[in-house]
């Protein structure tokens, strides 16, 4: 199941393209323009960007909901800036989607039903989604048991093993 999933997802992103947004992580809401910044945690508009660009260069924190009013998503995307230096350490890109009238890409592979937040790894793979809020320290602790997070792990602390 996983690799055919993998492949639609692959699929469905061959024919999009579009451009990248940053804003700081104290932000107050979804970014409209701001500079790029290595040391600011990205917040991108899924309508917007291509996923292809991020693979096997960051990990994506998909923020996914019907409308931006919902309290979820707000809640959610709080949760993720109060900790944005440490999602930054796990080369976390977070993309949100609160307009379902324009089906973006990643909301039609995703297909959420109201709320959702989804993880998907370095390899293009989803690994985790929910359909309700998780805390800045539950989606770390998520993306650390990646095998690919804990092969960095163990390459920047060889002693760790």
């Amino acid at each position: 199941m996983k690799p055919i999933f993998t492949l639609v997802f692959a699929a469905v992103f061959a024919a999009t393209t579009g451009t990248a947004q940053s804003v700081p992580a104290d932000a107050d809401g979804p970014p409209n323009a701001a500079p790029m910044a290595e040391d600011e945690l990205l917040f991108l508009d899924a309508r917007e960007i291509d996923v292809r660009e991020y693979v096997w260069n960051h990990r994506l924190v998909v923020v996914m909901a019907d409308t931006p009013d919902n309290p979820q998503f707000g809640r959610q995307l709080d949760e993720i800036r109060a900790r944005a230096p440490e999602f930054l350490t796990r080369d976390v890109v977070v993309i949100f989607d609160a307009n379902p009238e324009d089906a973006s890409p990643l909301r039609q592979v995703l297909r959420p039903n109201g709320f959702m937040t989804a993880i998907i790894d370095k390899d293009g793979e989803v690994k985790a989604r929910r359909p309700a809020v998780r805390s800045g320290r539950e989606l770390m602790g998520v993306i650390d048991k990646f095998p690919l997070r804990r092969q960095e792990i163990l390459e920047r602390n060889p002693a760790g093993r």
